[in-house]
């Protein structure tokens, strides 16, 4: 069973979503990367896809008729790290399993604060410039960004020298935590200068992000 796996999905949409895609891949070193068995499978949503996903992944809800039901999906077991681009989101859509999330996103943010975007997309212009434009005719399609994801994730290894999950999973929390506010009226403000009273309000409401509120919190 694998270790480790890297993980996308496409939606019916940001508004309770569930799963029209799937796709993983699994990940047996990452140094040199090596990638073993793939997944790839669609689904039949409860509800219609909405018009603003669809424009984004073009999977018909025609389309899904005989495939299985989104309920049916599952992990493989004994896994204990999913990694992907913006992985909180394909997390939350599976049921928020106890696994540990490695996300790409935020490590390309860090390693690469210089960049104007950090989607998948342009990263790989970024990281493969000479294959990017043919690569990405299949964006979107969640087995497409899988392979997409290995190489920015190939990429992340080899900048942070890093050969270990375990290693790459601290490094992607320490990624997740701002250094700077990422909403509100202080949006943009160095976490160390925002204002003391609006740090004591923000810490008391209940549904801060855990990584923003150990920003806020000095940790």
């Amino acid at each position: 069973m694998p270790k480790a796996i890297i993980f996308d999905t496409e939606t019916t949409g940001l508004d309770a979503p569930e799963i029209v895609e799937a796709a993983w891949l699994e990940v047996s070193s990452l140094s040199p990367l090596i990638l073993g068995e793939q997944f790839e499978q669609r689904y039949k949503p409860s509800k219609p896809i909405g018009i603003a996903a669809l424009a984004t992944h073009h999977i018909l809800d025609e389309e899904l008729v005989d495939c299985p039901a989104s309920s049916t999906f599952k992990l493989p077991e004994g896994l204990q790290y999913l990694i992907g681009h913006n992985i909180d989101f394909d997390w939350a859509v599976i049921g928020s399993p106890d696994v540990k999330r490695i996300c790409t996103l935020s490590l390309s943010r860090r390693i690469w604060p210089e960049l104007e975007a950090h989607n998948q997309s342009a990263l790989l212009y970024f990281l493969d410039r000479a294959n990017a434009k043919e690569r990405l005719r299949n964006a979107h399609s969640a087995g497409a960004d899988i392979r997409i994801c290995a190489t920015i994730l190939e990429h992340i290894c080899k900048k942070l020298e890093i050969d270990s999950l375990e290693a790459l999973w601290q490094k992607s929390e320490v990624s997740r935590i701002p250094t700077h506010m990422p909403f509100g009226k202080h949006k943009g403000l160095p976490i160390a200068e925002v204002p003391k009273d609006y740090v004591r309000w923000l810490l008391g409401q209940p549904d801060v992000d855990p990584h923003l509120r150990k920003a806020l919190s000095g940790g």
